[in-house]
């Protein structure tokens, strides 16, 4: 007797259909795992025999064979213990074999039957859906799974409620989608005292997503600041909530079923490896990178990453996607981030402050920002320094607009983008415009363009700061609720660019 179930193996957030044959026939009693499995999937044959023995149900004395198609396609994951058993009770006549190999399954088995979680229900209910087959999954996999509305999931806490269910006993029915989980006690802006230049940054960031680099001494507020932006910026539409949780899946990262509408806000430390932010190891998993897609990448003490951490970031930054390459795989993976950097001015960090700095100044301070590459450095539209603030000020009551009037005004420039590129795939905020459509949407006035081309000739702006300069005019025309690129957008743009350059 064969019998056929299907599960997933999964290729970076792309998940491949696999199909589990397990054939019982006559010969020396054993039980064999074939079609290139891991030690987690070769390990699966003793849980399914012991979780199968807590149900009272033995194995004959024949010979069990189960084949992942396509052979050739590496198997790794404890997710296919599930899939297996399937086809082994469809084989073994227990449960109808017709309405199995309609199943895509994935689950790990305890040795008393119990389903145990396990990452990737999202993008397996994903692929289900595009075959239009059922998905089994554990229970607390169910809510998460249950976001693809086109696919019918279905999710039992044991293997005998699998049993249950395909024999009619106990029909389950059909899980339902988890909560939408609120940010609580988000920080607000307005707790920051001055700083105005700083808050302005953020927002004009924030509108356009824009990638954003600070400088200042310690103790300025530039973490402080970047720790607020979460509170500015749109909640994510369904589409990037969707994307965002297909990575967060993979990783685990997605608690009770539930869908993170927020954007995400990653702030890995500076001694993260590069497989750690880019993506990597054994099995290619996704780096920081990935899962602060659709939101923000916080990268606090900018410079004492090792340098092939940040020159990796280059890349990223330009396309939107990340390529890991391994011996054993090849996968790809979203990373259209907001790359938020902050950094001292020195080693020492008082580089401005004649008293405190150090005797190598100005020396100090070339060495230590020069760790970041010319290249990398042209990357960030937003550069500002972020001055100290005097104690005196800090008794001073809460001034500046709050997150939730700053937040208003970026999600209007946001809707105003998203009506701009409704017609444009690959582009959805103003940071993505390039070629025809940028000219077409940020080509300033007479006075503007003048002022452009002076400033481009005078500081010798590259074809890449000029277009970026471009971009976060026309953001903030956006914020100012302007159709037309004007001089003192322009001007703004520039300001930004150049406040850390050597030539201003």
């Amino acid at each position: 007797m064969v019998a056929q179930a299907y599960t997933v193996a999964f290729e970076g957030i792309d998940a491949r259909l696999v199909e589990v044959q397990c054939a019982v026939s006559p010969g020396i009693p054993a039980f064999s795992i074939v079609g290139l499995p891991d030690k987690a999937v070769s390990e699966a044959r003793e849980r399914v025999r012991a979780a199968l023995t807590a149900m009272a149900i033995a194995l004959p004395s024949k010979r069990i064979t189960v084949n992942l198609s396509p052979a050739d396609l590496p198997k790794e994951g404890s997710h296919f213990d599930l899939p297996i058993a399937l086809a082994l009770l469809a084989a073994l006549e227990i449960i109808p074999s017709d309405q199995a190999a309609q199943t895509v399954a994935l689950g790990e088995l305890s040795l008393d039957g119990t389903l145990v979680p396990v990452v990737g229900a999202l993008p397996a209910a994903m692929a289900a859906a595009e075959e239009d087959r059922t998905l089994l999954c554990p229970h607390a996999c169910g809510p998460e799974a249950a976001w693809v509305g086109a696919a019918n999931v279905i999710a039992p806490r044991t293997l005998a409620d699998v049993v249950r269910h395909f024999t009619g006993q106990s029909v389950l029915a059909p899980s339902e989608p988890g909560e939408v989980h609120r940010p609580a006690n988000m920080r607000d802006l307005s707790e920051v005292k001055g700083q105005e230049r700083a808050k302005r940054a953020l927002e004009i960031a924030a509108a356009g997503r824009h990638h954003l680099i600070m400088v200042g001494s310690p103790g300025s507020g530039k973490s402080m600041l970047a720790a607020r932006i979460p509170g500015i910026l749109p909640p994510l539409t369904p589409v990037e909530a969707l994307e965002t949780s297909m990575i967060h899946s993979l990783s685990g990262l997605l608690d009770e079923g539930g869908i993170n509408r927020e954007c995400p806000f990653r702030e890995p430390h500076h001694t993260a490896s590069m497989a750690a932010i880019v993506g990597g190891g054994r099995t290619a998993k996704p780096g920081e990178i990935s899962l602060a897609h659709n939101g923000v990448l916080f990268m606090d003490e900018f410079p004492e990453f090792a340098r092939t951490v940040l020159e990796t970031l280059r890349q990223p930054i330009e396309t939107g996607e990340v390529v890991v390459a391994r011996a054993n795989a090849h996968v790809r993976y979203p990373c259209r981030f907001m790359l938020v950097a902050a950094a001292n001015p020195c080693k020492c960090g008082y580089l401005s402050d004649p008293a405190r700095a150090c005797t190598r100044v100005p020396l100090c301070g070339d060495d230590y920002l020069g760790r970041i590459s010319g290249p990398l450095m042209d990357r960030f539209d937003l550069r500002i320094e972020v001055p100290p603030v005097a104690f005196t000020d800090l008794d001073l009551p809460q001034d500046g607009d709050s997150s939730e009037t700053i937040a208003a005004r970026v999600a209007i420039a946001r809707e105003l983008q998203s009506a701009r590129f409704s017609g444009h795939a690959k582009m959805r905020v103003n940071a993505d415009a390039e070629g025809n459509v940028l000219e077409e949407i940020a080509t300033p006035d007479a006075d503007g363009r003048d002022l452009l081309l002076k400033v481009a000739e005078r500081f010798g702006l590259s074809a890449r700061g000029y277009h970026r300069v471009l971009r976060v005019a026309r953001t903030i025309a956006d914020l100012d609720g302007s159709n037309e690129v004007r001089k003192p957008h322009v001007a703004e743009a520039v300001s930004y660019r150049l406040s850390l350059s050597n030539e201003a």
